[in-house]
């Protein structure tokens, strides 16, 4: 089914008109970015008038998460990068790393509002607000997308599943945002309690949203869609009601290259995502998302006519989204230089009855999985699994963290 009524007049515009514009507004962001000393010269030399396009894009410098997080430490907190201090900005945020993002209560400023829209969630609907509120900034953008759409939000952030339930028994939640399992064990919830909930619309991210899980919503009467959003960047590509790969966002432009470089994959060839942002308050230019996608050729049959993706598919390297949360291998080497005793570590993903699992594998002498419990939550910011393996009984292939999830 097709969306056929949309947020504004930006998402139908002609390929011609969202090119006129982008000629305009991009020039204007890269001439911020030279202005900023978080580029520390790296746009220098570069004519502002003439990257009008993603084409021209292409000739500029990539700016990696591990740039921003070095910039960071020496300009904190937000390394130069911002057009604003930090005292003008209404939040500050905190992701692992740390990496810190600015945040403001400007009208959706980080363009969530649209993903809910085509989700159907308007004035009508009680959002029930399942991403956490504290330090990440997944609960404040998906609040000011749904004020953007004028709904009405239950902050419920994450647990208390028992609470979640009468919570949105009570306040007659319509909606759901939060990550694409998590639902799954509010409704199974409700069930052992005996409570009918009215939620029929979900507004899923943070992790990837399986077949399986969404056929299962589907079959309780929700309409479940997903979005594409980086606490740095915020909303990137979301699904419309079409469901044909993910809509990229007005707001940015999305590139996609040759892992570990700047250089543009053929169309319809997997590549990592870059990414330029047109935030006045925060340039982010060419910024490596680290993800895995691909163009989708052609428009929506919703009507958007903006470029579309495949979605996400993976990652350029092996940090890896567990349970909404990134895990990096930096924390996992973090994680093995805590414990004296710890030669090696290897984080792997899987899932279990449709929610994500993180075992931590420890190559340790000591038989005590127990003493390695606090300082994985501490460095991994994550409870899981613990299996204790023998001093040069894992591979050696490399990895530190392996997904093991599928995505078919």
């Amino acid at each position: 089914m097709a969306q056929t009524i949309h947020f504004d007049a930006l998402e139908t515009r002609s390929a011609d008109a969202r090119a006129a514009d982008l000629a305009v507004a991009l020039p204007a962001q890269i001439a911020r970015g030279q202005a900023l000393p978080g580029y520390a010269g790296s746009l220098l030399g570069i004519d502002p008038a003439t990257i009008t396009n993603a084409e021209a894009l292409a000739a500029l410098p990539v700016l990696r998460k591990s740039d921003l997080g070095k910039a960071q430490a020496n300009a904190a907190p937000f390394g130069g990068f911002t057009t604003k201090p930090a005292q003008a900005f209404t939040h500050i945020f905190q992701s692992p790393g740390p990496i810190y993002e600015p945040s403001s209560n400007a009208p959706d400023w980080w363009r969530m509002g649209r993903f809910l829209h085509a989700v159907g969630i308007g004035k009508d609907d009680i959002v029930q607000n399942c991403f956490g509120y504290h330090l990440t900034p997944a609960g404040m953008i998906f609040e000011s997308g749904a004020q953007a759409v004028g709904a009405a939000v239950l902050p419920a952030g994450t647990g208390q599943t028992e609470l979640q339930v009468i919570a949105a028994r009570d306040v007659g939640t319509t909606a759901y945002a939060g990550t694409p399992d998590y639902l799954k064990i509010i409704l199974e919830k409700a069930d052992e309690m005996g409570v009918t909930l009215g939620i029929t619309k979900a507004a899923v991210g943070g992790g990837a949203l399986f077949p399986s899980l969404r056929e299962y919503y589907t079959g309780r009467g929700i309409t479940c869609l997903q979005s594409y959003a980086t606490a740095d960047l915020g909303n990137i590509a979301y699904e419309s009601l079409a469901m044909e790969g993910m809509i990229v966002d007005e707001g940015v432009i999305v590139e996609i290259v040759t892992p570990g470089t700047g250089n543009p994959v053929v169309p319809g060839e997997v590549g990592e995502v870059i990414v330029t942002t047109l935030n006045p308050d925060y340039p982010l230019i060419r910024f490596a998302t680290g993800d895995l996608s691909a163009i989708l050729p052609g428009t929506s049959p919703c009507g958007r006519t903006n470029m579309r993706i495949k979605g996400w598919m993976g990652r350029a390297d092996q940090t890896t989204k567990i349970k909404g949360m990134f895990v990096r291998p930096e924390q996992v080497a973090a994680l093995v230089a805590h414990h004296a005793d710890v030669t090696k570590a290897r984080v792997v993903a899987s899932r279990e009855g449709e929610q994500d699992v993180m075992t931590v594998h420890i190559e340790t002498s000591n038989d005590n999985p127990d003493a390695y419990t606090q300082s994985i939550v501490d460095v991994l910011k994550l409870k899981g699994k613990i299996v204790i393996a023998a001093p040069g009984s894992l591979p050696k292939d490399g990895l530190v963290i392996e997904d093991q999830r599928t995505y078919d």
